[in-house]
């Protein structure tokens, strides 16, 4: 019973560590819906939104519509059908007759060889921009995504004002059922174990860096620097791994929050969210069994034992305040997520769930021998030996 209540305070103590820091952490991340970062970015930076897509003609017309009604008049679009078996490409070409002073579109029909289809389509993008028009800044984003009027005015505005070589604003996740919210929830509280988004622009945290590629914008001259997607063939994790590149450059990172500003749909039900992590779970293990093992027994003890301690008379009182940090977390996240605190009392149901997803998404990759991501499959191999090193 020793060994079982230092392991209790052992959890314990981490949830609590974890907790004081995000409480006292995340208010320092600028919010920029406040009236304060309601301006227009200094000197009228010009930016090239790059919005890559493959069979997205569901979600495709929302957020184009979204950024040609963009308040920021310095603004162009790259729309990049890649290889699009449904009608993609066609409502990309008749926004463009529509739009001709800001979109362009470009069609992808062959892979070239040695490539992920998503970061192939953002090069093709980003080396388009910089020799048509070469912008300030390039703005890399999902079909999926949907911009507030003012978004991309106010984001450029705080990167401008702050010298960010990148800059993420977090998009909001929109959750429609029971099921997206326990697991959304969970993911969000489990990120703040993975990086410290506060800690994004101190150059000395060379842990702590943001991707999200739903919203990515780099300097011009950051990207090119960085080697752009070139430098990222086969990345499945793009933007992680452009951030991380980032940080190890030494270039300037920021992020800000901005609830409802941008967002997105990330999957439909609980099943959807799991099957949309099946290419990446196991990608940011960089495809270790090893690595995925520890990782369960980890996060069952970390996530699961608290619920366990609690039976115990020896181990209740630190279940108790582990299982109360754990809220707290909830709580300062749904500030700028806007998902429910009240999923914290699934939280065990979250994690059960993305340990079934992590085993389920080693297990479907190694037993298929790669991953299936945009309508290719890609050899584990191939994937394996196109890594790039995320160690300085």
């Amino acid at each position: 019973m020793i060994a079982l209540l230092i392991i209790a305070w052992l959890v314990t103590l981490a949830w609590l560590w974890k907790a004081a820091t995000a409480v006292c952490g995340l208010p320092h991340i600028p919010n920029l819906l406040e009236p304060k970062f309601d301006r227009a970015p200094e000197g009228s930076p010009s930016i090239t939104v790059i919005v890559p897509a493959r069979d997205e003609a569901a979600a495709l017309p929302l957020c184009l519509s979204s950024l040609l009604a963009q308040d920021y008049k310095n603004l162009r679009i790259i729309a990049v059908d890649d290889r699009s078996t449904d009608g993609t490409g066609a409502i990309m070409d008749a926004l463009a007759v529509h739009h001709p002073e800001r979109l362009r579109v470009l069609h992808v029909k062959q892979l070239s060889a040695g490539w992920l289809g998503k970061p192939h389509a953002m090069a093709l993008a980003a080396r388009d921009a910089i020799v048509m028009e070469r912008p300030d800044y390039l703005l890399f984003t999902d079909a999926d995504v949907i911009f507030q009027s003012e978004a991309i005015r106010r984001s450029l505005a705080q990167a401008v004002a702050t010298q960010a070589d990148h800059f993420v604003t977090f998009p909001t996740p929109l959750v429609k059922t029971f099921g997206e919210g326990v697991l959304l929830g969970y993911l969000g509280v489990m990120g703040l174990w993975v990086t410290r988004p506060w800690k994004a622009a101190d150059p000395k945290a060379k842990r702590d860096f943001i991707g999200i590629g739903a919203f990515n914008l780099l300097r011009t001259e950051a990207y090119e620097k960085l080697g752009g997607f070139e430098a990222l063939r086969m990345e499945i994790l793009e933007d992680l791994v452009l951030a991380r590149k980032v940080k190890l450059a030494g270039l300037h990172q920021q992020v800000a929050t901005a609830p409802g500003m941008v967002s997105l749909h990330w999957a439909a039900g609980t099943m959807g969210v799991v099957k949309g992590m099946t290419k990446n779970l196991f990608a940011i293990f960089r495809f270790r069994i090893e690595v995925v093992v520890f990782a369960c027994i980890a996060l069952a003890v970390l996530c699961l034992g608290p619920i366990g301690f609690l039976f115990p008379a020896q181990t209740k009182f630190p279940a108790e305040i582990a299982l109360a940090s754990i809220a707290a977390l909830y709580i300062v996240s749904a500030r700028h997520s806007k998902i429910s605190p009240w999923y914290a009392l699934l939280f065990p149901a979250g994690a059960a769930l993305f340990l079934y997803s992590l085993l389920r998404s080693s297990w479907i990759t190694v037993r298929e021998g790669g991953v299936t991501w945009r309508g290719t499959f890609y050899p584990l191999v191939e994937l394996r030996r196109g890594l790039v090193s995320l160690r300085e």
